[in-house]
């Protein structure tokens, strides 16, 4: 198969993807093979080829396949699976697999999971023409939802679902989204629909547009955020970018008792001024998708997506790395 190979850890300028032969994915006994039809571009694969993720152990070891929003068609079964069948449209999430024992998992919480596998970064990923996925880490995807669009909902989606979640957002609420990304524009819409105002807050322009556009009640320049937040100050702020601009503007702007929710890696200075909960989030559960599933399916969220052809993943994570992609980039085989 073709895919977009990582062989060594670089910045994305010096080339580290190569879009190459790779050996096809042998299933196991339990697991599928998808035909990828499509693999969500997000910028912690930049991350992981620049080799910020190495602390983390990740990459275990070279070479891997990137990409941990997938979209495919089952091509092949393990002679374990009986639950799905060759043909259907299935996701894959970040999420790969589970240990299935712990307290995390027995709970539904499994994306804490102390021994979960993650897709892309663990095991080879969805920047390819094929994939394998245990056969009980894949979800039907909605029929009336478009592979690249659909694409999205398995990392952006369930990530913004679940932040808006631990964030407790409810009717009345003011939320601050901080960084109107491919994860930012799903939480401006969760947060809308639990009935909250609110403030999309980015460094872009095009981001703010895309933000106005999805229902946000204010759509401001970071630059402008102090200002706009005397008159206006939230009592929930949610992270989706890790720079430390933005962490130190949710501290300064938050009201006293309110939440601000880190959805992204980041160092959070904590002030002694008043009194904030800060709260973390990580991906999303079996059940938060499926309840975001259920939520696209009804056509409750829009999709800010475009679809460029897998061989040219360099140049789109280039791309992404510059601030140049609005909304959420798809590879397609």
């Amino acid at each position: 198969m073709k895919a977009l190979v990582l062989d060594r850890l670089a910045p994305i300028e010096d080339g580290p993807l190569e879009y190459r032969s790779f050996d096809d994915p042998v299933v196991g006994p339990d697991e599928v093979l998808l035909k990828v039809s499509a693999c969500g571009v997000c910028h912690s694969n930049l991350h992981l080829i620049e080799g910020d993720l190495k602390v983390y152990g990740m990459p275990p070891a070279l070479p891997i396949i990137p990409g941990h929003e997938v979209v495919g068609v089952i091509a092949g079964l393990g002679q374990n699976v009986k639950d799905v069948k060759i043909g259907q449209r299935v996701g894959v999430s970040v999420i790969w697999k589970t240990c299935g024992r712990c307290e995390y998992c027995l709970s539904g919480d499994e994306n804490l999971c102390p021994e979960r596998v993650v897709t892309g970064e663990h095991v080879d990923g969805g920047y390819a023409e094929y994939l394998k996925a245990p056969h009980d880490f894949v979800y039907p995807v909605p029929d009336n939802i478009s592979d690249v669009d659909a694409a999205t909902l398995f990392c952006p989606g369930v990530t913004a679902y679940r932040a808006v979640e631990r964030a407790d957002v409810r009717p009345g609420d003011s939320v601050m989204v901080i960084g109107i990304g491919g994860v930012g524009h799903f939480s401006v819409q969760f947060a809308k629909l639990k009935g909250a105002r609110v403030t999309a807050v980015d460094v872009s322009e095009a981001q703010l547009e895309l933000a106005r556009e999805l229902g946000a009640d204010w759509a401001i320049l970071s630059s402008e955020a102090d200002e706009f937040a005397g008159s206006n100050r939230p009592n929930k702020v949610i992270m989706h970018t890790p720079a430390p601009a933005a962490i130190n503007l949710a501290t300064r702007v938050v009201k006293n008792r309110g939440t601000i929710l880190m959805a992204v890696f980041g160092q959070v200075p904590v002030g002694f001024g008043g009194e904030v909960s800060i709260v973390t989030s990580m991906a999303g559960t079996k059940k938060d998708l499926h309840a975001m599933l259920k939520l696209a399916s009804e056509g409750r969220l829009k999709v800010k997506a475009k679809g460029y052809p897998l061989s040219e993943g360099t140049e789109i994570l280039k791309r992404l790395k510059a601030g140049k992609i609005v909304g959420r980039a798809v590879l397609v085989p």
